[in-house]
């Protein structure tokens, strides 16, 4: 049984402050007349007070505002100040978007100068390695060089353009996550093309990439297998797996491959993107959620988890974000969206027991003795679901806008039903994920659990709310306990302060960037993954994940630059945060209605 560490918690002093009642001061005696009649008085006064009473009565009757201001006033309350979109604008904060800057390069220049080109970087050992034997294809590389032009790091990035137009190569014999390629590497190319305003070398590379990738679209359904061999040119199973591709791997393609359609004029990569697509709304399971794996030949949905994280997180984030992409013009997109926001709502959403967090459950199919199948709703969420909050709301901004643009923040009136739904989803699950930042050193955990009835953990010790399972004092951490520098909250936080222009989200953001400064940098460059996030005297592993260049960072940059840089309503965020512009596609695909 799991026997979480206690976490801090804000109480109130139930005591009353100030003097104290002392029960033998002296009181009137019962019957002691005074030299005051009060009798006659309130008898007199009565035919005042009445007439008063009624007149202030009927005045805030007629004037309701009045007496709302009053009451708002008096509590402290304020109005939130909504502004329409076209006269919004936040300045940048620019001495936290500088220090952003400054930790950026303290973690780039540290794998520069010890891993330049590898894939991986080991901020500890001080050294890079590659993801296969046959070599790397500069997944940091090209996985930071939007940041560095996004921050106008002019000599790093020059750096790292020169790596990739002379030694960035694909022509390797080994194999390579389709996934992982495409929204790191192509996704990585495809941005910094955009953002340096169409340098050919980074359309020429993503175009070799894409061509060596799109035999791992060649099985029976169009649903591609999660490996290529880039040398090859030929996709393959995983050994675990045979034959099935997780849905967040297949359906995390999409935003990638239709730009470079765009850029190309190849209709190829978008036909295998969209055939995707088709087979997985075709595959609708009865609740319209999504399992985390698929058959690849068959092009139907295989029994197993029902998450919003690991392998199945992105499936839902690109649903809105390719409604978005074509400028809103495929509905078929939006469809699928809106029937899983409810789907969503509907089987997985719930509230912790003390303090009413907004949570996210799994789905974990169970076989009965029987022989039937039974779901177990688990209160485990993953770290990685954190991106839903800012997805939601931006959902709900444009989706669930019964007119576009909205006011910053929307006010309800503008919203549909569903989109005021998904507004306050977000903004509840936003709340909840800066929350498991409550730890000791103020980074969240990779994975939580909440407590639910039939946990029976009954143990005082342990946080009434969420927990860190089969953390105990004085052992060996578990996996769910360690910080990998993700940045989904960061993301969320980012889309959210867009959104509303509210200062809270920005404070919380720069809280967590505090925390990273403070447990997870290096002395000798770089930061690293922290292994226990309730421990102060902290261990790390050795390794500095390329998205924390990528996204953790660029996020965080943009949480303090000015609402110009990146605009919500001109680019799309690819699941690694490559910024995507929007456009309107000249063709008619099959989710146009």
């Amino acid at each position: 049984m799991a026997e979480p560490r206690l976490r801090k918690r804000n109480t109130k002093n139930s005591k009353t402050e100030g003097q104290e009642y002392d029960a033998n001061q002296d009181l009137p005696e019962p019957g002691t007349e005074s030299d005051f009649d009060f009798d006659f008085t309130f008898r007199n006064f009565k035919y005042i007070l009445i007439p008063v009473l009624v007149t202030v009565s009927i005045f805030f009757y007629l004037n309701p505002d009045i007496l709302r201001n009053l009451f708002d006033s008096w509590i402290g309350y304020q109005e939130p100040q909504h502004v329409k979109y076209e006269e919004y604008s936040t300045p940048a904060d620019v001495a936290k978007r500088d220090a952003v800057v400054h930790a950026f390069k303290h973690a780039w220049l540290a794998y520069e100068r010890d891993a330049m080109g590898d894939d991986e970087y080991h901020p500890l050992s001080q050294k890079g390695s590659n993801l296969t034997d046959a070599g790397g294809i500069g997944y940091m590389v090209v996985d930071s060089i939007d940041t560095m032009q996004l921050m106008g790091l002019q000599s790093e990035y020059l750096r790292a353009r020169s790596w990739v137009a002379n030694k960035l190569s694909f022509d390797r014999d080994d194999a390579f996550s389709v996934f992982e390629t495409t929204i790191r590497v192509l996704g990585g190319l495809l941005s910094a093309y955009h953002l340096s305003s169409y340098d050919p070398i980074y359309l020429e590379k993503a175009t070799e990439l894409a061509d060596r990738m799109l035999p791992a679209f060649d099985t029976d359904s169009g649903l591609p297998h999660p490996l290529i061999n880039l040398s090859q040119q030929k996709g393959l199973h995983t050994k675990d797996l045979p034959g099935l591709v997780s849905t967040s791997e297949a359906a995390t393609l999409q935003l990638e491959l239709r730009y470079l359609s765009i850029l190309t004029k190849d209709q190829k990569y978008w036909e295998k993107a969209e055939q995707v697509m088709r087979v997985i709304k075709s595959a609708r399971l009865p609740h319209a959620l999504a399992s985390v794996y698929m058959h690849m030949d068959e092009g139907q949905y295989m029994t197993s988890t029902i998450s919003l994280g690991s392998r199945g997180d992105s499936y839902y984030e690109y649903l809105l974000k390719q409604y978005l992409q074509t400028n809103s013009s495929e509905d078929g997109y939006r469809e699928m969206y809106d029937d899983a926001m409810t789907a969503i709502h509907t089987h997985l959403i719930r509230k912790s027991k003390t303090s009413r967090l907004t949570y996210t459950s799994e789905l974990v199919p169970e076989r009965l003795q029987t022989g039937q199948l039974s779901w177990r709703l688990s209160p485990k969420q993953d770290h990685l679901v954190c991106f839903l909050a800012g997805s939601l709301m931006l959902g709900a901004t444009t989706t669930g806008a019964l007119s576009r643009p909205v006011s910053i923040p929307p006010r309800p009136e503008e919203l549909s039903e569903s989109g005021n739904r998904d507004w306050k989803t977000g903004e509840e699950l936003l709340k909840t994920c800066v929350a498991t930042h409550d730890t000791n050193t103020g980074l969240s955990p990779e994975i939580v659990h909440f407590r639910i009835p039939s946990d029976k953990l009954d143990n005082s010790l342990i946080p009434t709310d969420w927990y860190i399972k089969g953390a105990r004092p004085g052992e060996t951490p578990p996996y769910d306990a360690r910080y990998m520098l993700r940045p989904e909250t960061i993301e969320s936080l980012f889309i959210a302060y867009r959104l509303t222009g509210d200062e809270q989200y920005r404070d919380q953001g720069w809280s967590i960037f505090k925390a990273i400064e403070k447990y997870c940098r290096m002395d000798s460059g770089g930061y690293a993954t922290v292994l226990n996030v309730d421990n102060i005297s902290v261990g790390h592993d050795d390794k500095m994940e390329t998205f924390f260049l990528s996204e953790t960072l660029k996020y965080l940059f943009l949480l303090f630059s000015d609402s110009s840089v990146l605009p919500l309503d001109k680019y799309v965020f690819n699941t690694e945060a490559h910024p995507l512009p929007i456009f309107h596609p000249k063709i008619r695909t099959s989710f146009h209605k």
